[in-house]
Order: C-alpha cells, then sequence, then structure tokens
C-alpha cells in the first residue's frame, strides 16, 4: 500500500510538471514556427532588439528589412513574434 501512494504520487507530479512546463513551452515554440513561416514580403516587423521594419527578401535562414535608415540583414530568429503581433494590433 505504501508503494502503490507513493508512485501514485510520483505520477500526479509527473503529470503536473508536464502541465505546467513542457506544455506551455511547446505550444509557444508552436506557435513561433507558425509564425515564421507566414511571414511575407512587405509584412511589418519588430525584431527582438526593438528595430522596426518592413520585410523586403525571405530566405530560409535570413530575411532583409528596409528600415528607415536602409536595409539590414539578419536571421529570422530576430524577429520577435510579441512585438510584431502587438505592432499588428495596435495598426488594426
Amino acid at each position: 500500500m505504501e508503494n502503490y501512494m507513493l508512485y501514485l504520487q510520483l505520477g500526479l507530479m509527473g503529470v503536473i510538471i508536464y502541465l505546467f512546463m513542457f506544455r506551455p513551452a511547446q505550444k509557444r515554440a508552436k506557435t513561433e514556427k507558425e509564425f515564421k513561416e507566414s511571414l511575407k514580403v512587405g509584412d511589418k516587423i519588430v525584431t527582438i532588439g526593438g528595430i522596426h521594419g518592413k520585410l523586403t527578401e525571405l530566405g530560409d535562414v535570413s530575411v532583409v528589412i528596409e528600415t528607415m535608415s536602409g536595409k539590414l540583414k539578419l536571421d529570422r530568429s530576430a524577429i520577435s513574434v510579441e512585438k510584431t503581433a502587438a505592432l499588428n494590433a495596435k495598426k488594426a
């Protein structure tokens, strides 16, 4: 009986860890992947560093954005999902 309760508690703890730690991280990664796949030329974006620009070229790993001071080549991972969504929500 004691071993049964111990295994039950460990199993319950595992389920709680999955629900509160791993699942949200997987969901966030999926959302970020879908966002980066849906980018197209002409989209207005914000980088992690706060640079605002418009996409002019898309590559597999990098993008080129046009800013007020010229064109910049960045990695796709430098685009902030949250800041870009906030920018687009503010304009809509």
